[in-house]
């Protein structure tokens, strides 16, 4: 199995983000056809009250690299990508990688 990792980091405006990610960018991704699993985080602040580098971080799953592929080439997974710069204010990094038990 093999996953996509988004980690955002902490917004401008925390309200406008979930608002955003909640109303227009997840029913962008619940359209991708082929995504085996989707898990999504939200980070808590520290004991301190201190906030962590990244505010949210999305997981997607895939069987393996050539069905990653198939899927994010699709055009419904290029709309959805290209929508993260319309709420990322604090950035977003993209990692890919090979899960293992």
């Amino acid at each position: 199995m093999i996953k996509i990792t988004v980690l955002y980091g902490q917004p401008k405006q925390p309200e406008v983000f979930e608002n955003y990610y909640a109303q227009i960018h997840l029913p962008l991704v619940a359209d991708i056809q082929g995504i085996r699993r989707v898990e999504l985080t939200l980070f808590a602040a520290s004991a301190d009250g201190a906030l962590p580098e990244y505010y949210r971080m999305a997981e997607l799953y895939f069987d393996n690299q050539e069905h990653m592929d198939r899927v994010m080439a699709s055009a419904t997974a290029q709309l959805a990508v290209a929508d993260i710069a319309n709420f990322a204010s604090g950035g977003a990094t993209v990692l890919v990688g090979q899960v293992s038990a």
